[in-house]
């Protein structure tokens, strides 16, 4: 059973809170969301084509920040889908407005249902 105080859990809110930081300035040199950095454009064509109505640049920072960690999570690692779902849903809980978590999982079940036809 994961906790807040899971060493995982504890990663994924540094790589939340670093993007979150990235996206108040950029470059970042910050070795955390490198990885991230590099698949930047896919994860957000993939957050763009689940969530249309939503441009990138209306999305509250917070949410997207979550949601660039949870879709690459999704797109590019081998983290379980519901794992990197139930995580960012919790993070969005802790630190998102009163509807971030229906958000994010919506999309990101979006995400994982486009991924899973191709």
């Amino acid at each position: 059973m994961k906790t807040q105080t899971d060493p995982r859990h504890k990663k994924r809110e540094e790589r939340v809170s670093a993007m979150f930081a990235h996206s108040f300035s950029s470059p970042s040199d910050n070795k955390i969301v490198q990885t991230l950095l590099s698949h930047l454009d896919a994860v957000d064509a993939a957050i763009h084509a689940a969530a249309p109505e939503w441009p990138l640049a209306n999305i509250n920072r917070i949410d997207l920040a979550i949601l660039r960690v949870a879709t690459d999570e999704l797109l590019y690692s081998d983290i379980p889908p519901k794992v990197a779902i139930d995580e960012a849903v919790e993070i969005a809980k802790k630190y998102g407005a009163e509807n971030s978590s229906s958000f994010i999982n919506g999309v990101l079940g979006t995400i994982l249902k486009s991924k899973q036809t191709i």
